[in-house]
């Protein structure tokens, strides 16, 4: 009789091998399976008909040596598993199954008296045979494509959506910036207009220069073998070296590092440019093109031109205040460049060409310019005086022909700070002293309140009505002297007494229309306006209201001081003073300045009475004398002013003319900071005006004067 195993789909062989289906089994179950099994009363094995046989008795089972078989470590079985016991309700002549044990595979009997509840098994003898374990159950490849599909699929997804995001959203960006990083635009810097005189010659110009630069990083990669010098920094340098005159260890040195930019010259001229090109070697080292502004005429109106900065801005003078018609505009070059820095012939180019800027014609002439410098130079050194100042002046237009200072500065020289200091002429402000009286004169003239030879007494320390007391610039007797007398006098107490007449608001409004306390019009960088007295005359107070009449209580510049005697000769006209005559454009378009119509102050009648009366200040017995110029009739006015300085107070000595006084043509003033021969402008002035007025008649070719003069009186 054949006793079941655990599994009934399998069977297994008296040798223990299975039979049919394999199933994993203990290592315990696998070695006792190799015994013969005893089988159950009544039972056959499956399609193996078995010979009935007389159920043998129970016997004690004997106790057999325990085998030590390899086992695993038996695993807790889980209580909802375990069978409780059952009671015994077998009978004594009925056989009853043993109960199964599923861990080793077989049933053992149950005897007479024992109870079918589950007992531990005993150990399974030793075994001559160990049963070779089963091999593992095969893996299932359907499942593991499935895998490998989906990882694939969503690999292909991510890199899918990888190459629409950079296509379509990243992908505008992307090409922009590829197309920036081949993409190289060199600026073509414009060409700075020319400054000239009203000749032509040249005050200021630009001319081509290269600034040399290399690349540190391409340079290493420098390969030298064919040219026959070394490679890298040494290679380039040996090149370089003899047309920069630089030495090649320096110039090596300089070559080395991690920039891609490195200036190794400035301002070279053409011919170096072109030798450096000749070595095409432009993936290393390249030239360029910038603009150097040289100034032709050196010191001559040196002051007055002004210069530029390393970018070609005007910074002072002319080349400021007219930066926006000199500059020009710059063009631009870009183009597409291979690695090593060259252009791509093939790729898309685009040039914008540089619009040279205007040439602009100045009203100065050259020579009358460095006349007035080279006079000032020489007054400087004779009386000692800190520094001087002369302008030249066209009375019928404004035009400026000679705008000076003494110690005039080159602008090609910029190793001192003087470039940036600027023309006094419209920068330095003083009192008018007693030039100012020529205001005075044509007001009381104008209104009729007196005429040239209205007679006055005249003691050198006079007291106003107010209680305000002036003096002379010196001792004398009371004098007998007309209106005429007082201007070639230059007396302060007899102009108080002529001005006495003149209303406060007359007296104001005389100093303005004559430009006292407006902007000049010559458009200057740095120009200051001066100090006048309150709007307000009613706040002047009491001694204010007489020192304006003798050019004393404001303030103005050379060139508002000037204006005044150029309106005068001007027929009583008043132009507004210039030095821009035009501007050439590129393709030879000339613009000529656009000039103000003048403004009558005074009429021509007054002012050609007051011209008249200044003659006599360049006679015998005025105070201008040493203004004479044989040949021409000249009129004009001394002053000295005084002006602060430091703690205390200094001179302004001066002289102001006009010439030929009989048709009067130009006006030239001279004014002499801190003199030290004498603080008197008829002293030290009038002699450096006399110089300067007859080279400009002779230079202008002014015919000398016809007209007999008009004898007028000055004292009674």
């Amino acid at each position: 009789m054949t006793r079941p195993t655990s599994d009934p789909g399998r069977q297994r062989t008296p040798t223990g091998r299975a039979a049919g289906p394999r199933s994993t089994q203990p290592r315990a179950a696998q070695a006792r399976s190799a015994q013969p099994r005893k089988t159950q009363p009544g039972k056959t094995q499956p399609g193996k008909p078995q010979p009935k046989r007389a159920q043998p008795k129970p016997q004690a089972k004997k106790p057999q040596p325990k085998a030590q078989p390899k086992v695993q470590p038996k695993k807790p079985r889980p209580k909802a598993q375990q069978k409780k016991p059952q009671p015994d309700k077998s009978q004594p002549n009925r056989s009853q199954p043993r109960a199964t044990s599923t861990r080793l595979g077989f049933q053992a009997p149950a005897g007479p008296g024992r109870s079918e509840a589950p007992t531990r098994p005993a150990p399974a003898p030793a075994r001559s045979r160990v049963a070779r374990p089963l091999p593992p159950r095969p893996g299932r490849p359907e499942a593991r494509q499935r895998w490998l599909v989906g990882i694939a699929a969503l690999v292909v997804l991510i890199f899918l959506v990888r190459l629409v995001h950079v296509q379509l959203i990243e992908g505008p960006s992307l090409a922009e910036k590829a197309q920036a990083a081949r993409t190289a635009t060199a600026v073509t810097p414009a060409h700075r207009g020319d400054i000239t005189d009203v000749d032509g010659k040249l005050l200021a110009t630009s001319v081509d220069r290269y600034t040399v630069v290399g690349d540190p990083v391409a340079i290493k990669d420098f390969r030298g073998a064919a040219r026959g010098v070394e490679d890298g920094a040494l290679g380039i340098a040996h090149l370089l070296s003899p047309i920069l005159d630089i030495p090649k260890n320096e110039l090596a040195a300089q070559l080395v590092g991690k920039l891609r930019y490195k200036v190794l010259a400035k301002n070279v001229v053409p011919e170096v440019q072109r030798a450096i090109a000749a070595l095409e070697i432009r993936a290393y080292v390249r030239t360029d093109l910038t603009s150097r502004r040289t100034y032709p005429s050196g010191a001559v109106a040196g002051s007055l031109v002004g210069f530029v900065n390393a970018e070609q801005t005007g910074q002072l003078g002319i080349e400021m205040a007219y930066d926006d018609v000199l500059a020009g505009t710059a063009g631009s070059d870009t183009y597409e460049r291979s690695l090593d820095g060259l252009r791509i012939p093939a790729a898309g180019q685009e040039s914008v060409p540089a619009v040279p800027g205007s040439d602009v014609s100045l009203t100065l002439v050259h020579d009358i310019q460095w006349k007035a410098q080279d006079a000032l130079d020489e007054a400087k050194r004779k009386t000692g005086a800190a520094y001087g100042m002369a302008i030249v002046q066209d009375v019928r237009t404004g035009e400026i022909l000679a705008l000076a200072d003494s110690d005039s500065v080159d602008p090609n020289d910029r190793s001192t700070a003087a470039v940036a200091d600027g023309s006094r002429v419209v920068k330095d402000v003083f009192d008018p002293g007693s030039t100012g009286k020529v205001i005075t004169t044509a007001a009381a003239l104008e209104g009729g309140y007196w005429t040239p030879d209205s007679r006055f007494s005249v003691p050198d320390t006079y007291t106003a009505p107010n209680g305000q007391t002036f003096r002379d610039s010196h001792d004398h007797p009371v004098q007998r002297l007309t209106l005429t007398g007082i201007l070639a006098q230059s007396s302060n107490t007899g102009t108080v007494q002529a001005g006495e007449k003149i209303p406060l608001q007359e007296r104001q409004e005389y100093l303005e229309k004559f430009g006292f306390g407006q902007p000049t019009g010559l458009k200057l960088p740095g120009e200051s306006v001066g100090f006048m007295p309150p709007d307000d005359v009613a706040d002047w107070d009491g001694r204010t209201q007489y020192t304006v009449l003798f050019g004393q209580g404001l303030s103005v510049n050379a060139m508002q001081a000037t204006s005044v005697f150029s309106t005068v000769a001007n027929g009583g006209v008043r132009m507004t003073p210039t030095l821009f005559e035009g501007s050439t454009s590129p393709d030879g378009t000339v613009t000529p300045a656009e000039r103000e119509p003048g403004k009558r102050v005074i009429s021509e009648e007054t002012a050609d009475t007051v011209v008249e009366m200044m003659e006599t200040v360049t006679e015998d017995g005025g105070t201008g004398t040493n203004a004479d110029i044989p040949g021409y009739r000249i009129a004009g006015k001394t002053g000295t002013a005084q002006m602060p300085a430091g703690n205390g107070w200094t001179y302004m000595a001066s002289f102001i003319g006009v010439a030929p006084a009989d048709d009067p043509r130009y006006t030239v003033a001279v004014f002499l900071k801190s003199p030290k021969s004498s603080i008197f402008g008829g002293d030290v002035a009038a002699p450096v005006f006399s110089d300067i007025m007859g080279f400009t008649l002779q230079q202008m070719d002014v015919p000398p004067s016809e007209r007999e003069k008009r004898r007028l009186k000055t004292e009674w």
